[in-house]
């Protein structure tokens, strides 16, 4: 009997909650047929400039290099590397020492910065980024127009796609919770780290628009708060009695948040945007999706999901909302819509096993 293949995966595990680390825990938890190990490398405490340099980094960084003994266990080393210059070379020793025992590498890039980095860099900075990345035999990215960030380092078969899930709490909502949904008024929710450029600070300048104009509405927010925000996104939350901040939300809590909203507002432009699984959340739980036109966004969203909205564009945000709020009762088929689209295409099972083939693809 062949013995089961042994990963080890580096990368960020909860806490923070993010993308990446709810993808890295589900495969340490439930990837199925491997004996799979991992070095958590997640900075426990949360700011927006995730390239950013500082010592308390450092301090964090160091820690997960005393665990490197586990790659001379692995039959592969799989790896949710960064995507910055300094998100790069933190991985570096990895990809040393996994290549000193003759190691299977794969990277998996969960966003859509990897390329614009590489084609900013010059000099020295330049060749060592690119020198690291083709040390990878394998990479991985979220969706069809992500493939351009890692082109550069790998050829093009040794490039795969793998979609995002939606976790199974979500994924076993029954269709009638979605068409006893409330549509009295617009309940709308923002679920993600509540950062700058994730939009949260145009939805709440858009939320005072809507109450100024006599909107019936509440909101609710739930994510980490960017430090370098948190006294400006409460004040202005502070000043609208119709919305809420619920906090860190997982498991019965954000199934509960999402399913009694009705309309989800993500007015993203974050740089490091992949495939925000958010999205993916919010469409199981059959909300109206009002959305931009952003990194690997469209491979997951069209017109029949929602509703496209300008960057940087509370007058856009509130204007659609509006526009929502004045008709909500015929959106009912779009959001049972959602709801069974996710449903078939994003589950656990689909990406474990669709990861499985890339680990055992030769």
């Amino acid at each position: 009997m062949q013995k089961p293949m042994k990963i080890t995966l580096i990368g960020p595990l909860p806490k923070p909650i993010n993308g990446v680390s709810i993808c890295n825990e589900l495969i340490t938890n439930k990837l199925e047929g491997f004996l799979v190990s991992y070095i958590d490398t997640a900075n426990k405490s949360f700011q927006e400039k995730a390239g950013s340099f500082n010592f308390q980094k450092v301090f964090a960084a160091l820690k997960p290099y005393f665990k490197m003994s586990k790659i001379s266990k692995a039959d592969i080393v799989y790896m949710t590397i960064g995507q910055t210059f300094f998100g790069v070379l933190k991985y570096y020793p990895f990809f040393l020492f996994s290549k000193l025992f003759h190691k299977q590498i794969i990277v998996h890039i969960h966003g859509n910065y990897l390329g614009k980095q590489f084609s900013e860099l010059k000099g020295i900075r330049r060749n060592i980024f690119k020198s690291i990345l083709k040390m990878a035999d394998k990479g991985i990215v979220l969706s069809e127009n992500l493939r351009p960030n890692v082109t550069p380092f790998l050829d093009k078969k040794n490039i795969y796609v793998l979609y995002n899930f939606i976790e199974e709490i979500l994924y076993n909502i029954d269709a009638n919770a979605i068409k006893n949904k409330k549509t009295d008024i617009l309940r709308i929710v923002f679920l993600s780290n509540l950062m700058t450029e994730k939009g949260v600070l145009d939805l709440l300048k858009a939320l005072q628009i809507i109450k100024d104009k006599g909107v019936q509405f509440e909101a609710k927010l739930a994510g980490n708060i960017d430090l370098t925000i948190k006294n400006q996104v409460l004040d202005l939350i502070e000043q609208n009695p119709y919305v809420q901040y619920v906090g860190v939300v997982r498991g019965e809590a954000k199934k509960s948040l999402l399913l009694e909203a009705n309309t989800f507002v993500f007015p993203t432009y974050y740089s490091m945007e992949g495939q925000p699984i958010a999205i993916l959340e919010a469409m199981v739980t059959g909300n109206i999706i009002l959305t931009t036109n952003h990194a690997g966004i469209p491979d997951i969203f069209s017109r029949q999901n929602g509703i496209y909205i300008q960057k940087k564009s509370p007058d856009d945000i509130a204007e659609k909302l509006i526009e929502i709020a004045n008709k909500l009762e015929d959106y009912r088929p779009l959001m049972l819509h959602n709801h069974l689209n996710a449903k078939k295409k994003y589950n656990e099972k689909e990406f474990l096993n669709n990861l499985a083939e890339i680990f055992n693809a030769r």
